[in-house]
């Protein structure tokens, strides 16, 4: 997942003076003196050496070169002060992407309704031990799962978002709205995968149960409460959730040829679409659907990051990476063991010492991280070009998450993020 960024060396070269007489070994010593200082003067500085920002235009600059990313909008802060905020690339033909552009942030929310969660935890109003049962009796194994569990997604639940199904509905009708009965049925229509709290499988299915949980211990709709209780005290001001597919103008567009195979489409002839406004109401719980832009993406990952709205307990809990729970599992697509490279809070993604969230969503991806020892965050959002998928609508997100990986790097050298 992550890449590495190289400063450049420069070599050291030694100079020998024959010995003449001592008059002009004098005038000789002080001729290179001379030579060197003028030299210097115009000798351009080495790549270890220009500014964080300068090395982080180069590295967005090559991706969008050499490696498929069509659009680039990035922010980073050390201690909350910008190092680089800039947009680079084409939203669609003929407009530049901008610093002011909306695009949705997808998982990012998860983080959210994990805070929401940790907040009532901290308020006394639930408990992590409370079992579904109590607001969800209906709910396969409600009896057996925790709260906990769903946020930390050991539940073991199928995911419906990898359920071929679900697949072939978005192929037909990208536009088409999936509802929450839909994503249910298609989550319990599969068995259990392992015993509630014994495994790890990335499930969106547990989000789509808390949401509900959330709603009903707030008695508010589930974007209400997030938006009360998250996202203004994190200050976010272009955060907004939405029942249907629309994004705040001015809107970054992306494109996709991830149903080229379904059209039937040869796979040597080109093919993009237009993919900004497909439907997402089938990527997370109702409420949670949100857009935001990159200065909220920031103020996310330092928010969130830093555990600004939970006590001391809450947030420990919530990073907490887990490094050693959960093994790959036969029939579990997204059962893994955790490692210093990724682990699974709270609804956050562990990198070594940074804290993350990174959606992928109809060719757009993004990611916001923050260094807690550090103050450092990096927010990014990413589009790209045909040239990234492969024929089965596949898209690798790792130059995104190589871009990240780099920037951590030059911002900090002494520990960067884990490959």
């Amino acid at each position: 997942m992550i890449g590495r960024a190289h400063g450049a060396r420069r070599s050291l070269r030694w100079m020998r003076l024959a010995a003449l007489a001592a008059a002009v070994a004098c005038l000789s010593v002080l001729f290179a003196a001379r030579s060197q200082s003028a030299s210097s003067a115009v000798r351009p500085r080495p790549a270890s050496a220009a500014t964080p920002r300068a090395r982080i235009d180069a590295v967005i600059r090559d991706a969008i070169a050499h490696h498929g990313i069509r659009a680039v909008i990035v922010q980073a802060t050390v201690d909350g002060r910008p190092v680089i905020t800039k947009a680079y690339g084409m939203s669609m033909t003929g407009v530049p992407a901008t610093t002011k552009m909306h695009f949705r942030n997808g998982a990012v929310a998860i983080s959210y309704m994990s805070t929401l969660l940790l907040r009532l935890v901290d308020e006394g109003k639930v408990r992590l031990t409370d079992k579904v049962s109590r607001w969800l009796p209906n709910v396969p194994d409600a009896h057996r799962v925790t709260l906990a569990m769903l946020a930390r997604m050991t539940a073991g639940y199928h995911d419906y978002e990898i359920d071929p199904r679900l697949t072939r509905m978005l192929n037909r009708n990208p536009f088409g709205t999936v509802t929450t009965r839909d994503q249910l049925r298609l989550a319990f229509d599969e068995r259990h995968q392992f015993s509630p709290g014994t495994n790890f499988s990335y499930s969106h299915s547990d989000y789509v149960i808390l949401g509900l949980i959330l709603q009903k211990a707030t008695k508010l709709p589930l974007n209400v409460a997030l938006s009360r209780m998250i996202l203004r005290p994190l200050g976010l001001r272009n955060t907004v959730a939405s029942q249907t597919a629309a994004i705040p103008p001015p809107v970054m567009h992306s494109f996709s040829p991830e149903r080229k195979k379904f059209l039937g489409i040869p796979r040597r002839t080109p093919f993009d679409e237009e993919s900004t406004f497909w439907n997402p109401a089938w990527t997370l719980a109702r409420g949670a659907v949100e857009t935001t832009d990159i200065a909220d993406l920031t103020r996310t990952a330092i928010g969130i990051g830093s555990g600004r709205l939970l006590t001391k307990r809450s947030y420990r809990l919530q990073i907490d990476p887990h490094i050693g729970f959960g093994h790959p599992q036969h029939g579990c697509e997204r059962c893994m063991k955790f490692t210093r490279a990724y682990g699974f809070g709270f609804g956050v993604v562990r990198n070594g010492s940074w804290i993350l969230q990174n959606p992928l969503f109809a060719g757009h991806a993004a990611i916001e991280s923050y260094l807690p020892s550090k103050r450092i965050s990096i927010a990014l959002a990413v589009t790209f070009k045909a040239s990234s998928y492969d024929y089965q609508g596949n898209v690798s997100s790792y130059w995104t998450n190589a871009l990240y990986a780099k920037i951590g790097k030059i911002l900090a050298p002494s520990d960067p993020p884990v490959a």
